[in-house]
């Protein structure tokens, strides 16, 4: 599929000297030329059967403004409500315009080694750890030309990281949060679990909508090791005017466990890949994802598992609603490799149609190279069932909240699944927004 983007408007010189305004270590800001050169050669993604010729993924400013925040009470309420209760502050990062804004870690994590900040301060305190799984076993540099910008311009990010043995009970929560008009959000997650640990971790992006083009690259690495558990739930809330582009990978080692719990809920194009790799025996991922599409909206979300070690599970569950003129695709591809004897993976996509106009495609693909293998599928795309409609218009209630009340159950296996009650509350009235 032919592809095209605009140039960028940066070059070597101009990476060198932001890597050096900000103390990166030597190896990064080499790893970030290596990256640049490739990203003009590098193709784009090509996802199937979704035109993305035209959509904005270079034109933007990448050095923003951005203010600390000295109280949330000064966030706006929208920022204010996402956080939730006021325990939940003593473990959060906000990163405004791909900034440091406002930091809080407990004392108790503190003094355990678990380490919970900004990519920009995590580079200069620890850069050989942060080295150690930067673009390492999970995300490819070399992937494509988004991949390869995101290693050359990140200009945001986190690194959090939990030592072994240690078991953290309270969810970690960080809000990236933009309102720039302009604003090119680069940004690299990675989230480390080491052997014999759990954490529960919730990321949430916002934007402010404005008269600008703003562009999101996002890349997300999650490492599970043996025998640890990481609960990852993910809220994405970018405005129409923001095209973006989020690929989340992981990493499990033996019997780790990964559950992923994604609410992806743009208003813009929006390109996302979330891809697990279950190399170790007996791990296991649980997959959830809900979206929404609406107006003239283009969406297209691949969900992949790798089975290489024997005895791993997965499951996968996607559900998503199209109204208006929307249109997404929905790929899952389970693939269990050869070797991988006594795995399961299962996998589940439905898909409701609202409007005569939108449309939504549901593509299950199972990849067996092993035969003692337990593996099934189901998908389906269809319109809300007239028999629920009428039971509940039958108790009084009007056709259009009996579809919203329709549309909210459809997405609640997902919703009910993040563990902090404000992004719970918050999706839920994205949701609502949405279907009203």
């Amino acid at each position: 599929m032919a592809t095209e983007t605009k140039g960028l408007h940066y070059d070597a010189s101009y990476i060198e000297k932001f890597s050096s305004s900000r103390g990166e270590p030597a190896w990064f800001t080499e790893m970030r030329k290596q990256a640049l050169a490739l990203a003009e050669e590098l193709p784009l993604p090509q996802p199937e059967k979704t035109r993305i010729i035209g959509w904005n993924f270079t034109e933007f400013e990448h050095e923003l403004e951005s203010k600390a925040v000295d109280s949330l009470n000064d966030l706006p309420e929208y920022i204010h409500r996402l956080i939730g209760k006021e325990e939940q502050a003593g473990n959060l990062l906000l990163i405004h315009n791909g900034r440091l804004a406002y930091q809080s870690l407990s004392d108790d994590l503190k003094s355990k080694g678990v380490i919970f900040t900004d990519l920009e301060t995590a580079l200069r305190e620890h850069g050989d750890l942060v080295k150690k799984y930067y673009f390492a076993k999970a995300a490819k540099l070399d992937a494509n030309k988004l991949t390869a910008l995101n290693a050359a311009l990140v200009n945001s990010g986190l690194f959090l990281y939990v030592p072994k043995n240690v078991e953290i009970e309270v969810p970690l929560q960080t809000v990236f949060w933009q309102d720039h008009p302009d604003a090119g959000l680069i940004n690299h997650v990675i989230v480390v679990a080491d052997d014999n640990s759990s954490i529960t971790y919730v990321e949430n992006y916002l934007s402010t909508e404005h008269e600008g083009s703003q562009v999101a690259n996002i890349i997300t690495e999650v490492y599970v090791g043996d025998n640890a558990t990481v609960r990852f739930g993910g809220v994405d809330q970018f405005t129409k005017d923001v095209t973006t582009y989020i690929n989340r990978r992981s990493y499990v080692g033996a019997n780790g466990r990964l559950e992923w719990a994604l609410g992806q809920m743009n208003d813009g194009n929006t390109l996302s890949e979330t891809f697990t790799s279950l190399v170790g025996d007996g791990g296991v991922t649980d997959m959830k994802a809900v979206s929404i599409g609406h107006g003239e909206q283009r969406q297209n979300f691949e969900n992949r598992i790798h089975h290489f070690g024997r005895n791993t599970e997965s499951d996968m569950l996607i559900h998503g609603v199209q109204l208006d003129k929307a249109q997404s695709i929905f790929n899952a591809i389970t693939k269990i490799e050869h070797g991988a004897s006594k795995s399961d993976g299962e996998q589940t996509q439905r898909v409701l149609m609202l409007s005569e106009g939108a449309r939504g495609d549901a593509n299950p693909i199972l990849l067996i190279d092993e035969n003692d293998v337990i593996a099934g599928h189901a998908a389906s795309v269809g319109r809300i069932d007239p028999i629920h409609l009428y039971y509940l218009m039958s108790r009084g209630i009007s056709r259009k909240d009996a579809e919203r009340l329709i549309v909210h159950g459809f997405l609640n296996p997902v919703v009910s699944q993040l563990p902090i009650e404000g992004v719970k509350d918050q999706l839920t009235e994205v949701i609502e927004g949405k279907v009203k």
